[in-house]
């Protein structure tokens, strides 16, 4: 708009809504390279924006523990009501009510083997936390590298235009700069959410971890406490 604003002031006589182009035009000027890098960029900001919202909203319910949740347990299993403390564990959807659930299934087993079962489910549990994320770090990283390809070709059809038209004017080049300058820009704008997306799910997944690993001590603390 400021540009057109300068030029009108320039040159009064000059037609802006003729010279502006929409976007679709602008892309389609590109060729089918440039539709190409285009649509592809476009897939990678869905798929992006499809993890980390599912991951998101997996990773939060995940980390949604109730505080009183290994003193139920702690009650049920000092009470000998084991069944009870299992129906707590299958109704509380959570990694570390999984693990608990796991550890009680082996209780009467040594101690170590009840941890080895244990941190056998917090393995598998952190898998399921983590899926996609790797995918969401690809994206982080390609994306960039895509647009920045998309600039190469841009230019390319830019300089291939200027050595085959007579009569060089900015209109011959627009096209090619535009990719080049657009493809930039998209591919930017999805790495950066990817990057940060990326680090925002790491660290609620870390987060999950850790009230994991507490939940642990405190129910491997809890088995000890008959024989202390």
């Amino acid at each position: 708009m400021l540009f057109n604003n300068i030029l009108l002031f320039q040159n009064p006589d000059i037609d802006i809504e003729e010279k502006s182009q929409s976007l679709w035009d602008i892309i389609s000027d590109g060729g089918p390279l440039g539709m190409a890098i285009y649509v592809i960029l476009f897939i990678l900001a869905i798929i992006a924006l499809y993890i980390f919202i599912e991951r998101y909203l997996t990773i939060s319910k995940a980390g949604q523990t109730d505080e009183g949740f290994i003193n139920n347990i702690r009650a049920n299993v000092a009470a000998g009501n084991i069944a009870g403390a299992k129906a707590l564990c299958q109704n509380t959807d959570s990694p570390a009510a999984r693990m608990v659930e796991k550890g009680l299934l082996r209780i009467g087993k040594p101690l170590r083997d009840i941890d080895a079962a244990i941190e056998n489910v917090g393995n598998l549990e952190i898998f399921k936390l983590e899926k996609n994320l790797s995918r969401l770090a690809s994206i982080a990283g390609a994306a960039p590298m895509i647009g920045f390809f998309g600039t190469v070709t841009g230019m390319i059809l830019a300089f291939y235009r200027m050595s085959t038209e007579q009569n060089v004017t900015p209109d011959v080049l627009a096209g090619g700069i535009y990719q080049a300058l657009i493809t930039t820009a998209f591919g930017l704008a999805i790495g950066i959410f990817a990057f940060v997306g990326y680090n925002i799910l790491v660290a609620n997944v870390e987060k999950v971890i850790f009230k994991m690993e507490r939940t642990t001590v405190e129910f491997m603390d809890l088995l000890q406490e008959p024989a202390a």
